[in-house]
């Protein structure tokens, strides 16, 4: 049954995705953000360019007759934008009023349904120290110490959509991301993810780039192909609390660029130097999400990255 859904962040990465998906599917798609797509036009059916910080804003978007909500809008970036510590305070009050807006609407226009992106920079730094053993399964988020101020303003977040949920009878569901990547992600603008950065240095490398820290954290890394269908099971399935959404297979920094390079048929020196980096290891634990929905992304990380790679190549020969 066609539904009317609204994408709050349709103009970023993972949304844009998203909006395309939910098209597909025959619904009717309200796309709003700060700004549209970077890299190829919206496919909403209408697209809003507003600031959801305001609350009249978001009173006069959010209309009694929408189905479903997707709020993935939030201040946010790759490492060098989250751990410098400079946009701490930008993060938490600007991504936190947008939540906050969006469920106090949801309550005044008597709409149910929402789907919440979180992250997995929400879970405690004390258990994330070593690159070959971190433990991020969902219980383990309390007690609560992320390593950034994203991660707590993500914590905050989920606290109060789960609040709702439980004063106000909101049908709320949340996925905490792992290091999602693909085509029309930023890959050169301050606030790219490290796949997107590392297939950049790859490509306009002739001999070495620079990796900030040891090289020896590990991460998981999910395409966004496989994070847009877990999306879709998660808003489906009746588990009602907080779940990974992310691959399991662990991979270093280091060993990332080795990867990137063998698909650009480059041989690359690693130079690892100073630099914001993050825990020294984070990987999805997907026992949870295999038992409640009945699936977990399968590993695409080769199939991923060679797609993206060949998308931000594309991209720099253009300029």
């Amino acid at each position: 049954m066609s539904k009317k859904i609204l994408v709050c962040g349709a103009g970023g990465f993972i949304g844009t995705h998203l909006v395309k998906s939910l098209l597909d599917q025959g619904h009717y798609v309200i796309g709003a953000d700060l700004k549209y797509p970077e890299y190829c036009e919206t496919a909403a059916n209408e697209f809003y360019q507003c600031d959801l910080r305001d609350q009249q804003v978001v009173a006069n978007l959010l209309t009694s007759d929408i189905d479903e909500i997707y709020q993935l809008a939030a201040d946010m970036g790759g490492a060098g934008y989250i751990f410098t510590g400079e946009n701490d305070a930008d993060i938490m009050h600007n991504s936190a009023t947008i939540n906050l807006n969006i469920a106090n609407e949801m309550v005044a226009k008597g709409i149910k349904n929402i789907f919440y992106t979180s992250s997995a920079c929400m879970y405690p730094s004390y258990n994330q120290e070593d690159p070959n053993n971190p433990l991020l399964s969902e219980e383990s988020a309390y007690p609560a110490n992320p390593d950034s101020d994203y991660g707590w303003e993500k914590l905050f977040s989920e606290r109060v959509f789960l609040a709702y949920a439980r004063n106000h009878g909101l049908r709320v569901r949340i996925a905490r991301l792992h290091n999602v990547f693909g085509p029309l992600g930023a890959w050169n603008n301050g606030r790219e993810k490290s796949p997107a950065a590392l297939c950049r240095k790859v490509a306009q490398a002739s001999d070495s780039i620079e990796v900030w820290g040891p090289g020896s954290q590990t991460r998981s890394f999910l395409f966004i192909d496989e994070c847009i269908e877990g999306i879709h099971k998660i808003m489906a399935g009746d588990y009602d609390q907080p779940l990974n959404l992310g691959s399991e297979r662990m991979i270093s920094i280091n060993d990332l660029v080795i990867l990137i390079s063998q698909i650009a048929d480059k041989t690359i020196m690693i130079k690892n130097v100073p630099g914001p980096q993050g825990v020294m290891g984070r990987n999805s634990h997907n026992k949870l999400i295999k038992e409640v929905i009945g699936w977990s992304p399968p590993d695409n990380l080769e199939h991923g990255l060679t797609i993206t790679y060949k998308w931000i190549k594309d991209n720099l020969d253009v300029l």
